[in-house]
C-alpha cells in the first residue's frame, strides 16, 4: 500500500503549510548553521551544554554543579570545575556503560554523543577551582582520624594512604586519580561506600573496591570529612 496523505509515516499537513511558508527555510538554515558552529567549537558547545543542557533529555549540569561547577554540598553533588578532563569523560562513558549506576546521571550520559562528552569534560576542566574549603574541620579526634588515613593509611587493618595513589596533598595525578581535597563530604562519603558494595565499578584495577572494603563506617565519615575541609588544589600531571 502506498502512502498517502492521511498516513501516519507521511509528513502532516501543518508541517507541509508551515514549510510553504516565507522565512521558513532561512529560520531552518540559521538552526543548522549555528549547530554546526557548536560542532566546530568545542569549548562553546561544552559552555552551551553547561549552561542551557542539550535538548529535552539533557538538562543543564549547571542546575545541580553549580553556575560555576562549584558542586552542591548540601546535595552532594560534586565540584567538576579543575577535574582532569579525561577523569571527566571517563566518568561520563561509566555513567552510560552501567559500571558507576546513578539514576540521574545515567540517563542523561547516555544522551550525550562522544563529541559533547569530550567538550563538556574540556569546558570543565578549564574552570577555576573554589578558592574556599567544602566544609568545617571535624572535631579533632575525627580530623585526626581522617588525616591519618588520607597521609598514611592504616598498614594494620590493610589499607593504603588515599595520597599514595591520589598524589601529595590529595589533588589528584591526571587523568585516572581525580583530586579529593575540595569536595563535599556526603560525596566523598557516598562513593567510597558505593565502591564497598560494589555498586560502583569503575576504579583501576579494583583498588578502590578493595580499600573500602577494609574501612568502617568511622573511617569513611572521618576521612571524608577532613578531605572536605581542605582548600581545593590543581591536580597534578602525569
Amino acid at each position: 500500500m502506498g502512502l498517502t496523505l492521511n498516513s501516519p509515516e507521511y509528513p502532516p499537513m501543518s508541517f507541509l503549510r508551515a514549510f510553504r511558508r516565507p522565512g521558513f527555510m532561512s529560520m531552518l538554515g540559521l538552526a543548522l548553521c549555528s549547530s554546526s558552529a557548536l560542532a566546530a567549537n568545542p569549548a562553546a558547545e561544552g559552555a552551551a551544554i553547561a549552561q542551557h543542557g542539550a535538548g529535552s533529555a539533557v538538562p543543564a549540569c549547571m542546575s545541580c554543579h553549580g553556575v560555576k561547577g562549584e558542586g552542591n554540598a548540601a546535595a552532594g553533588f560534586p565540584r567538576l570545575a579543575g577535574l582532569p578532563a579525561g577523569y571527566i569523560a571517563a566518568q561520563l562513558h561509566s555513567f552510560a556503560q552501567g559500571t558507576r549506576p546513578n539514576s540521574l546521571m545515567s540517563p542523561l550520559a547516555k544522551a550525550l554523543n562522544d563529541g559533547q562528552i569530550t567538550a563538556l569534560a574540556d569546558y570543565y576542566s578549564h574552570l577555576p577551582l573554589p578558592v574556599a574549603a567544602y566544609g568545617p574541620m571535624p572535631a579533632p579526634a575525627m580530623a585526626a582520624t581522617g588525616q591519618r588515613l588520607a597521609e598514611r593509611g592504616d598498614w594494620n587493618a590493610g589499607i593504603a594512604s588515599c595520597f599514595r595513589c591520589h598524589g601529595p596533598g590529595g589533588v589528584g595525578v591526571a587523568p585516572d586519580f581525580p583530586p579529593i581535597i575540595g569536595q563535599p563530604a556526603s560525596y566523598i562519603d557516598a562513593q567510597i561506600k558505593a565502591w564497598k558494595t560494589g555498586a560502583r565499578r569503575n576504579d583501576p584495577q579494583g583498588l578502590m573496591h578493595t580499600i573500602a572494603l577494609r574501612m568502617s563506617d568511622a573511617d569513611t565519615q572521618a576521612v571524608a570529612a577532613w578531605l572536605a575541609a581542605q582548600k581545593p588544589s590543581a591536580p597534578k600531571a602525569r
